[in-house]
Formats: C-alpha cells, structure tokens, sequence
C-alpha cells in the first residue's frame, strides 16, 4: 500500500464533551427526584417538623386529600355513589388525611377518642359521615358534609 493513501485515514472523531454534560445533568435530576420522593413520603414524624419539609409535605397531603374528598363529593352529586358508599368513602379519606399529617392512627380510633384528643376538630365531621353510613333513615346531606370535609382538610395545621 503506497504511503500517500495514509493520509486519508483518519482516527475515530471525538465525541462532544456537551453529551458529557447532559449526561451529568441528568443524573443530577434523577437523584434530586428520588431524595425529594424518598423525603415527602417518609412517615417519619421527625420530618414533619422540619421547617420547610414539613411545610411541602404538608401542603402537598392536603392537596391530594382535598382533591379526593372532591371527587367523591362529585360522584356523590352526579349519582355515580349513595349516601353510604359516599359517607363511608369520605370517612376514610379523612381518617387516612389525619393519620398522615398528625400520625394519630384515627383510621382505629372511635369518634369519642378522636373528640377527646388533638384530633377534637375532625370529630363533627366524623360524626355526620358515621350517621349517613349506618343510618339508613340520615338526613345528613353528604354532598354538604364532602364540601365541609374538603374546607377541613384545606384548612388543617
């Protein structure tokens, strides 16, 4: 092979340090996302009590909560759920929102023990979700007490 050919072949073409750089970047996103997962859903009270941790989290249990207790609100209103499905979906929407936020297990405490404790505000409400559940002659408006219930959850500290 003649020596003046040699200088066609060329080596293989480096690559560009931006693919490097997203490279990086994206593993940095991947990470952040998973600490702040890892962060939000930690049952851990401890967390709770951190000034700005505890301020997202909270915030974004509410929202989520409030935004359940809509919807069964709307199902109920559209006739999709009777009273009692509705009464007693709401109810655990509820008791679940409280155990989240306070770690209060209010998913097994009786309405008196949650009127007794830190929970005092909840138990009316409760209270009207138990009588449209378990009594078939309620005259509680569910779609009323949903509305109540959601301006409960907005409104929890």
């Amino acid at each position: 092979m003649p020596d003046d050919l040699l200088r066609h072949v060329i080596g293989p073409t480096p690559y560009s340090s931006w693919w490097l750089w997203t490279a990086v970047l994206l593993l940095l996103v991947l990470i952040a996302w998973y600490a702040g997962v890892f962060v939000l859903t930690l049952p851990n009270r401890r967390l709770r009590d951190l000034p700005v941790v505890g301020a997202v989290r909270g915030d974004i249990v509410r929202r989520r909560f409030a935004r359940t207790v809509h919807q069964i609100g709307e199902r109920y209103r559209s006739g999709d759920l009777a009273a009692a499905p509705a009464g007693a979906a709401i109810s655990s929407a509820l008791r679940g929102f409280l155990e989240q936020v306070t770690g209060v297990r209010a998913q097994y405490m009786q309405v008196d023990e949650i009127a007794a404790g830190e929970l005092a505000r909840a138990a009316p409400v409760l209270e009207q979700l138990i009588d449209a559940q378990f009594n078939a002659a309620s005259q509680v408006d569910v779609g009323a007490v949903s509305e109540s219930t959601e301006g409960l959850i907005r409104s929890w500290t």
